[in-house]
């Protein structure tokens, strides 16, 4: 069963950085998109940022410019570099890996907490 497991998460002033990183189990097979999701209160869980094992990278329109996401398929772990911070940013963050051939999952994390407020 892949598992995830997610850092970084905290509270930043407006402006500020936040690196979030999420580690995946062990596994033998490819194919697996890895990326962020994040869900405010009382809001539907919202894409952040995907990159697929070949380096595919996708970007919601409030993350470009602002949101690196990057990934090490030897260390099957992907970080999420977050810049210029804003409020509305404020969400449970939630890493995702899923693989849409056979095997295929869908796995998510426990979700890692951004808060951006002064």
């Amino acid at each position: 069963q892949v598992q995830l497991v997610e850092s970084g998460g905290g509270l930043v002033q407006p402006g500020g950085s936040l690196r979030l990183t999420c580690t995946m189990s062990r596994i033998s097979w490819g194919a697996v998109t890895m990326g962020w999701y994040r869900q405010a209160t009382g809001k539907q869980r919202e894409l952040v940022a995907t990159v697929t094992s070949g380096g595919n990278i996708r970007y919601s329109d409030s993350a470009k410019g602002r949101f690196t996401i990057s990934r090490d398929n030897s260390k099957n772990t992907v970080w999420l570099e977050m810049n210029n911070l804003e409020p509305d940013d404020t969400a449970v963050y939630y890493c995702n890996a899923r693989r849409t051939v056979t095997p295929t999952f869908n796995t998510w994390g426990q979700g890692t907490e951004v808060t951006v407020s002064s």
